[in-house]
Order: C-alpha cells, then sequence, then structure tokens
C-alpha cells in the first residue's frame, strides 16, 4: 500500500510542476487522486532525467532511466519514494508492464533524437511518451469497459501533449533544442529549421503550427468523446482537464500562432472561470461532449471558437 508521505511527497511534485493538470487532479475521487499524484511524480522524474543534458553525459542518462524502468517494474530494490510508490500502484491497479516500458524508451529517445521527420514519427513517440500515460491513468480509473475507453484516452493523451509542443515551440528550442513541429509540415509551408532556431517568426511560421493545431483540435474531440466510458466520479475531471489545456489555443490564436518568441500560459482567474462555466454547463447536462462543445476553445464546424483573452498570459522571453 502506498504510504501518506510518499502521496504528500509525489503530489508537491505535481504542484511544482505540472500547475494546469495539477488543477483538474485535485476534483478527482480519492481513490484515483491520489494514485494520480504518484503517477505523475513518476512521469516527471523520468522527465527530468532526459532534460538533465548539460549535467549528465547522454551514457548516464540512458543508465539513469534503466535504473528507473527496472525499480518502476519491481526487478530491482529502490530507496527512491517515487519509485518505489509507483513499483506498487503498478502491481495494485494493474497498469500494463508494457506501458511502463514504452514510457522509458520515449524518454531514452528524447537523449539522442531531437527532430521528427513526419507526424507518423512523432505520433510514434508519443505513444510512449503521452498516449501511454493516458492508458495508465486509465487502468487506475478502471472503468467498466477498459478496451472502448483506452482508445480514447489514447488520443487525449496525444492531444495533450500536442498542446504542449504548440505552446513550447520556442521554449523546446531555447532548453532544449527540440523541434517537435514535423518536417514535413514545416516544409509544406515553406518554413526552415534555421527560421526556428533564430526565432523569426512570420506567416509561414504562424501556418505550420495552425495546420498542427487543426490536427490536435480533432484529437481532443476524439479523446472527449470516451470521457463517457470513464467512472462518472472520473468525468468530470478529465472533462475539465481537457477544456484547460485545449484552451491554450485560444491563448495561441490570439497570439497569431507565435509561440516561438512566447508561451503562452493560462492565467488562476481564467482556470477558475473555465471550472466554473465547466461545473454550470456539467450540472445542466452530464455528457461530457456537449460539455466540451459549448464551453471549450475547440470549434466544432457551426460553432465558433469560443472565449476571448487577447493578451492573457503571455510572458515574452
Amino acid at each position: 500500500m502506498v504510504a501518506d508521505d510518499q502521496i504528500e511527497r509525489s503530489k508537491q511534485i505535481q504542484q511544482r510542476t505540472g500547475k494546469t493538470f495539477h488543477f483538474a487532479t485535485r476534483l478527482l475521487p480519492e481513490r484515483v487522486r491520489h494514485p494520480t499524484y504518484v503517477l505523475y511524480a513518476f512521469f516527471r522524474v523520468a522527465d527530468e532525467v532526459v532534460d538533465a543534458a548539460e549535467t549528465a553525459p547522454p551514457p548516464e542518462q540512458r543508465a539513469e532511466l534503466e535504473r528507473l524502468r527496472e525499480a518502476a517494474l519491481g526487478r530491482r530494490e529502490t530507496d527512491d519514494e517515487v519509485l518505489r510508490a509507483f513499483s506498487e500502484l503498478r502491481e495494485s491497479h494493474g497498469i500494463a508492464a508494457e506501458d511502463v516500458e514504452v514510457f522509458i524508451d520515449a524518454m531514452e529517445t528524447d537523449i539522442d533524437k531531437d527532430r521528427y521527420e513526419t507526424y507518423d514519427e512523432l505520433e510514434t513517440y508519443m505513444d510512449g511518451s503521452a498516449s501511454a500515460v493516458g492508458r495508465m491513468m486509465t487502468a487506475v480509473m478502471d472503468p467498466d469497459d477498459p478496451e472502448t475507453a483506452l482508445t480514447h484516452a489514447t488520443a487525449l493523451g496525444e492531444a495533450f501533449q500536442m498542446t504542449n509542443f504548440l505552446r513550447d515551440v520556442g521554449e523546446d528550442v531555447v532548453e532544449r533544442d527540440r523541434i517537435y513541429l514535423p518536417r514535413d509540415t514545416l516544409a509544406q509551408y515553406g518554413v526552415s529549421e534555421s527560421q526556428l532556431l533564430n526565432f523569426e517568426f512570420d506567416d509561414d511560421v504562424a501556418a505550420a503550427i495552425s495546420h498542427e493545431m487543426r490536427r490536435t483540435e480533432q484529437l481532443y474531440k476524439e479523446g472527449v468523446a470516451g470521457i463517457k466510458y470513464l467512472p462518472e466520479d472520473c468525468q468530470f475531471a478529465v472533462l475539465l482537464a481537457s477544456v484547460l489545456y485545449a484552451d491554450h489555443h485560444r491563448l495561441i490564436e490570439n497570439r497569431g500562432y507565435d509561440t516561438l518568441t512566447a508561451t503562452p500560459e493560462l492565467s488562476t482567474l481564467r482556470k477558475v472561470s473555465l471550472l466554473a462555466k465547466t461545473r454550470w454547463a456539467w450540472y445542466r447536462t452530464k455528457d461530457p461532449e456537449a460539455v466540451f462543445r459549448r464551453v471549450s476553445t475547440v470549434p466544432y464546424g457551426d460553432t465558433p471558437r469560443s472565449g476571448s483573452g487577447h493578451g492573457e498570459g503571455m510572458p515574452v522571453r
């Protein structure tokens, strides 16, 4: 059984490094909320190994990730509270070892790979770095029809990560020398890699980011369509997380798609406002798709992009 101090430490990691996700996590029932803290802490521990490029050479990073893999899968003892808690959680909730494996594999990919030729190639990476996360979360929630729920959870996990990529284009270049926008998308709109590396934003860069944003919004629709297959006490929190993450698209569009020279962030006031709007819509109908369509920033063809807020949450680098 995961101890209270392990849960508290994991919660602190999420509060510090995943503010948007933490905002929604707090609305999960305790039986899912506490395991979610542990999951997120494990993901962050692994991610921080990869992001330590300036302090650890690649062989050491790979060795550390292998240590994490073995401990997470219960194949070696560990004194690390997060790893021990995750290993116990994996066993008690039936989290598939394959999802742990592909997640660590994706983290190892980040050590050597910083460019992606096509979206299909990027999607393969995201199957481990994001979709596997969605599948682990689904295992913790324990839906009645896991196979159906998993298909949608995979899409939603991918949507969340794509939103992060689109929001952090410039930040990823500065901090990690990584470009997650597929090269074939950049080429389609006449964008060179040197433009991104030199922070030369123009209409072509805007068109490339807009292209991937439209693709990502389809993933949100596919993912949200599966929220109804989750346990009733988990649906609202997952719906709210979807609304919050997708709202970054409003900020991106308000900036004319320029996330190369600044990283837009949701303000606390905006999060609280979206919580109130989502809660009110949820009170009127417990249909996740209907609420998402009504409240979120994602357009559905017959409805324009909702919300406003030009200039909100834009720390310029």
